[in-house]
């Protein structure tokens, strides 16, 4: 797409944003929900295309399109009860603390044209319609979205069903658009009146385009996630309890869906195994099927990567792995005392079906090691009651975004709570979260109105309430049927 093109679509993203920056929430909702139902309405034909272009399974990209349906839905409901727009509204008190406060109230507003990059290993979840798409419609921005090139034909076409959906339930024109090649992502990035960006994909490709975002002549928000590794720390009482158990587990989650999960677990901390634990990983790894990757791109690159590992002193191979586009699941182990000596073990990603398992002989080791990673998405402890943790839970909590305790970290459910982000270089915004209601506002900034007439204030401050809206007043948050009364 030429620049002149890139240029005229997000001028008319900019003029659908001014309209629909003013809509009654409830409205917004409605979009989001017809896009929902226009989803739902072609889905046969949609995961049929997603099976031609990703070779993924019908139940895998079923899953995948409820859970777009059920965020649209849900960013919807959180619309009309308002908690995205923080409202919040101090009138003026003369015997304030400090003293005298002035009348002054403040909301979200959204930021106006927004560009998003599709991730080639979610076709819906984190493609056209996917939790940046959504969460910027919801926050009242115009959305442009780049088609991963892994499944350009979904793409164009999921981009078509959401832009005739958002016109029939009288959305203004160009309030969502796609764009392909590199060039038009490129030329997206750097466009003025784009105001920010989000990401998913390589730490190689988001670093060149946060740069760009950071030295334009107006620098704006760009909301990377470039990759993580999700360490696991088993103690040696839970190992003592279920070692075999929690082996199974973390072989069945990191070779889920080609080990092509941002969550999936690439290292995983435990006791010195014996031979039988050994063995136990060895022949589980084995039996995992292999099946084609998503694109040959990701598979070269994943066969480029363990090679890498395999080269590193004290890494050694316990399942080799295959190659091709197909290749079998592989596993490394290595020690604590290796990964001090060459912290790169434990901070490269191998993103396809392969793990190192980190052996140690003290848990102290722990706190060693967890000192050495980098920013994280998730990390995992599997421990018992009576483990003394606290000071590995102080450590993890420095460096991801998300911890579990006995669970496994494949698997980010859309929730109130979720946080999906982590200090970098797992993601460019450690406060921020993709997932979730909360994904919302990183398309939304503050502003506090004083002193103004209650008739030219926002809706969502109006003394009235006339959204009927959540709100916090003078202190306390009152939903709209309390403020009635």
């Amino acid at each position: 797409m030429l620049i002149d093109e890139v240029d005229d679509t997000v001028q008319r993203a900019h003029q659908a944003h001014l309209v629909a920056r003013h809509v009654h929430p409830q409205t917004r909702a409605e979009w989001l929900g017809a896009v929902a139902a226009a989803l739902e309405d072609h889905r046969d034909e949609l995961v049929e295309l997603a099976q031609l272009e990703t070779h993924l399974p019908e139940a895998r990209l079923n899953g995948e399109l409820n859970r777009t349906v059920f965020q649209l839905r849900l960013f919807a409901r959180e619309l009309v009860h308002g908690e995205t727009f923080d409202a919040t509204i101090d009138h003026l008190d003369e015997s304030w603390g400090m003293g005298p406060r002035p009348d002054i109230r403040r909301t979200n507003v959204p930021l106006g044209v927004i560009g998003v990059f599709g991730a080639s290993n979610f076709p819906f979840a984190f493609s056209v319609m996917g939790g940046d798409s959504a969460s910027g419609l919801a926050a009242g921005c115009a959305v442009v979205h780049k088609i991963h090139e892994a499944h350009l034909q979904l793409g164009s076409r999921t981009g078509e069903i959401v832009k005739e959906a958002l016109a029939a339930a009288g959305a203004p024109s160009g309030l969502f658009a796609t764009l392909t090649t590199v060039s038009a992502g490129t030329a997206l990035v750097e466009h003025p009146l784009v105001r920010a960006v989000s990401f998913t994909g390589s730490a190689r490709v988001g670093r060149i385009l946060m740069d760009k975002a950071a030295k334009r002549a107006e620098p704006i928000p760009f909301y990377g996630e470039l990759g993580s590794i999700n360490p696991v720390f088993v103690t040696r009482n839970a190992g003592q309890v279920r070692g075999l158990d929690i082996l199974a587990e973390y072989v069945r989650s990191f070779t889920l869906g080609m080990g092509q999960f941002c969550t999936k677990p690439g290292l995983l901390f435990v006791p010195r195994l014996g031979s039988e634990e050994t063995q136990a990983l060895v022949t589980a790894v084995s039996k995992a099927a292999p099946a084609r990757m998503l694109t040959p791109q990701l598979a070269a690159g994943f066969l480029d990567g363990r090679a890498t590992m395999a080269d590193r002193d004290g890494v050694f191979e316990l399942v080799p792995g295959g190659s091709g586009e197909a290749p079998a699941p592989a596993l490394f182990a290595t020690t604590v005392d290796d990964v001090v000596h060459d912290p790169r073990i434990i901070r490269e990603e191998m993103f396809g079906p392969a793990s190192i398992v980190v052996q140690y002989e003290d848990e102290t080791e722990l706190i060693k090691a967890a000192a050495l990673l980098e920013g994280q998405l998730t990390a995992t402890i599997h421990g018992e009651d009576d483990d003394d943790v606290e000071d590995l839970v102080d450590m993890l909590e420095s460096r991801v975004g998300r911890v579990l305790w006995n669970s496994w970290p494949t698997g980010v459910t859309v929730t109130f709570a979720q946080q999906h982000g982590g200090p970098y270089p797992a993601t460019t915004a450690a406060s921020a979260t993709s997932v979730g209601t909360a994904a919302v506002r990183r398309f939304m900034r503050p502003v506090s109105y004083q002193s103004f007439p209650d008739k030219r204030l926002p809706p969502a401050l109006q003394e009235t309430n006339v959204w009927g809206i959540t709100r916090r007043i003078d202190g306390q948050w009152m939903p709209a049927q309390m403020e009635a009364k």
